[in-house]
């Protein structure tokens, strides 16, 4: 099977749990948007992913998104991973959307990327929901965010910085836990949100493995890398 073939596969099985989540969730499919994560993967990946009707891809590594987006500026760009401040014009100039902002210094070096770079940047806030799963509170850390109880605050900063579009919420479920337990967790954190901030109503969660309960709890967007693209090298 040609790696075109093979992912035209992956794709169409993806597509197909997506719309029987929605289905079961009493939600529209055009509610849900899905982002490619194509950490470690070649730029040919992506590609055939666009021409198979991918709109929506995602990096975690800003060496990786700014050796692959130049060559597919037609794309929308996400960075999903941890951002170091120092690194965030790298990341404004190719991206349009920052799930993984959790600290009011690095929503400081984002507006001032934006600024500079003359392009609106979509911002979400990454919500630690250690305290919504089985796992102990040290592992829900470790995959980092910001508390519940600090996302009005680091909203209130978001909304108020030059460049920046206050966008909603990412969360990832933490290992150990129940996952639709941890989205609904994060469904209540958006609603208290979007009731200070209506056009917050981005809900980034679910991947490979859980993307049922997160589209069942609210999701707006699912970021699936494994299911689409395959396992990654032991290096990525």
């Amino acid at each position: 099977m040609s790696r075109a073939d093979e992912l035209r596969l992956n794709l169409e099985q993806v597509r197909e749990r997506i719309e029987k989540a929605c289905q079961a969730a009493g939600r529209a499919r055009d509610e849900v948007t899905l982002v490619a994560i194509t950490k470690t993967f070649p730029v040919s990946d992506v590609r055939a992913l666009a021409d198979l009707g991918i709109t929506d891809v995602g990096e975690n590594r800003e060496q990786e998104l700014k050796e692959k987006a130049p060559d597919c500026p037609d794309l929308a760009w996400h960075f999903v991973g941890q951002l170091q401040s120092k690194k965030s014009r790298s990341v404004v100039r190719y991206a349009s959307v920052v799930h993984s902002v959790d600290r009011p210094a690095l929503v400081d070096a984002l507006s001032k990327a934006a600024v500079a770079e003359r392009k609106p940047v979509r911002c979400l806030i990454q919500v630690s929901l250690a305290a919504y799963g089985s796992a102990d509170a040290a592992t829900g850390a470790s995959r980092g965010g910001v508390a519940p109880a600090d996302v009005p605050e680091l909203a209130a900063v978001i909304a108020a910085a030059d460049g920046l579009e206050l966008g909603g919420v990412m969360a990832v479920a933490p290992l150990g836990a129940e996952p639709e337990k941890a989205f609904a967790g994060l469904r209540d954190v958006a609603s208290r949100l979007r009731s200070e901030h209506p056009g917050a109503d981005w809900i980034s969660a679910g991947m490979t493995g859980d993307l049922e309960a997160a589209i069942k709890q609210g999701a707006t967007h699912v970021r699936l890398g494994r299911a689409l693209l395959g396992t990654r090298s032991p290096l990525g």
